[in-house]
């Protein structure tokens, strides 16, 4: 099956809301087998829907549609439907009962504008909503399905997986495809690339396909297999091989996050955690504190973003910060070490940083940072080297600071 997958929405192309639903159609989509060929963003505009439905590409089998399902006069996606399908609206009263149950249940009045979404298209299926009053629409014509879906992301996915999905796989032989992504953190794609050339011939001379997915402080590697999930186990063995290969950067699969990562490690070990910061400003511990029941095993965190504070609440000595500079090993062993004392934890970690764009130096320059552990009788530091660009210099510490952590955690 080829697909295509149209979005909708002024608010899209503003950049004002992330498309991510096309993101996920098109994954959920892969995943049964279909060949997704291109996304396209339009305008909440009538003469831009039909173009789209006029020159979808000739093998297109089916077109996805989100977005303009709602009730006020900007969402025009239905009306336009029905004029390119030659057909004209009517009360669907199914689903004007499950509106009205809708708004009762929330003990809210119903308005007009309410009551004209269970008008829909006579000459079409009506895909039903469970989340929501916009309800989905299935058109055919020339061969083609044309699909059109509420663009709220949780309406839409609901419809998607229990209307959508069933049907299409009942009208095509789709032949499953499977994926499995690893996640790396710390490593270059380039780098990654070449002390994994081994691995990977391994894996493509099996029919596998690689994929290299990097983005700032992260590069995911995604096998797939066009047999479908019957070669899982053989994708897995893959995986154990390459994080023998690179244990240090391979930290998860598939959606995992590096808090929930940690956040296992630590309740399996039962120990506490405690952080220190100073160029990160208390992002680390929010990042830490993102993971649901963080507070099992995260006591707390300083923020110390002054040299006086640092010494004031993490014990870093005034000679150290003197000859050494806020900015270096000795310090930020200190303050890991002070602030494990003074949260009364099993292990805390610390960053101490020039995030820039200003403030660096011929001998330490804009995105140097220096973070250390503290745990049992290990006092450690690591240093590393970013960019000149704050806020992402800021998340890489973050991630470079979890997943040392993460890998420290492994190997108690």
């Amino acid at each position: 099956m080829i697909a295509e997958i149209l979005s909708i929405g002024d608010e899209l192309l503003i950049g004002q809301t992330i498309n991510t639903n096309a993101s996920w159609i098109g994954q959920e989509m892969s995943k049964m087998g279909a060949r997704v060929i291109r996304v396209s963003t339009i305008s909440d505009d009538k003469n831009e829907i039909i173009h789209s439905l006029q020159n979808l590409n000739q093998e297109t089998n089916c077109l996805i549609i989100t977005g303009g399902l709602g009730p006020t006069k900007d969402d025009i996606t239905k009306h336009t439907l029905c004029d390119f399908f030659k057909t004209e609206l009517e009360i669907h009263e199914p689903t004007l009962k499950k509106i009205q149950a809708f708004f009762a249940a929330r003990n809210r009045p119903m308005l007009e504008s309410n009551n004209q979404q269970a008008a829909l298209p006579k000459d079409c299926t009506i895909l039903n909503n469970n989340y929501g009053t916009a309800s989905g629409m299935w058109f055919e014509k020339n061969n083609v399905i044309i699909i059109s879906l509420p663009g709220v992301p949780y309406e839409m996915k609901g419809i998607m997986t229990e209307e959508v999905f069933p049907r299409l796989k009942s009208k095509f032989n789709l032949k499953s495809i499977y994926h499995k992504t690893a996640l790396t953190q710390g490593i270059g794609e380039s780098f990654l690339a070449e002390k994994i050339k081994d691995w990977e011939n391994n894996v493509r001379e099996e029919g596998f396909g690689l994929a290299y997915l990097p983005s700032p402080g992260m590069v995911k590697l995604r096998i797939t297999s066009y047999n479908g999930q019957v070669d899982e186990t053989k994708i897995n063995g893959y995986f154990q091989e390459l994080k023998n290969i690179i244990p240090e950067a391979l930290w998860g699969f598939e959606q995992e996050t590096l808090p929930e990562v940690i956040g296992k490690l630590l309740t399996k070990k039962c120990m506490t955690l405690g952080t220190v910061e100073s160029c990160t400003g208390g992002l680390l511990a929010n990042t830490i504190v993102s993971n649901s029941g963080a507070s099992h095993y995260f006591t707390g965190g300083l923020v110390t973003y002054s040299n006086d504070q640092k010494h004031q609440l993490a014990n870093v000595s005034v000679d150290s910060i003197l000859n050494h500079g806020a900015v270096s090993e000795e310090v930020a062993i200190e303050m890991a070490n002070g602030a494990k004392e003074r949260l009364g934890v099993d292990l805390c970690i610390a960053t101490t940083g020039i995030a820039g764009p200003n403030g660096g130096s011929e001998d330490k320059p804009v995105g140097l940072v220096w973070i250390a552990i503290a745990f049992k009788d290990k006092r450690i530091g690591r240093k590393f080297q970013f960019g000149d660009n704050r806020e992402r210099n800021m998340q890489m510490t973050v991630l470079s600071a979890l997943n040392w952590l993460r890998f420290e955690l492994e190997n108690l």
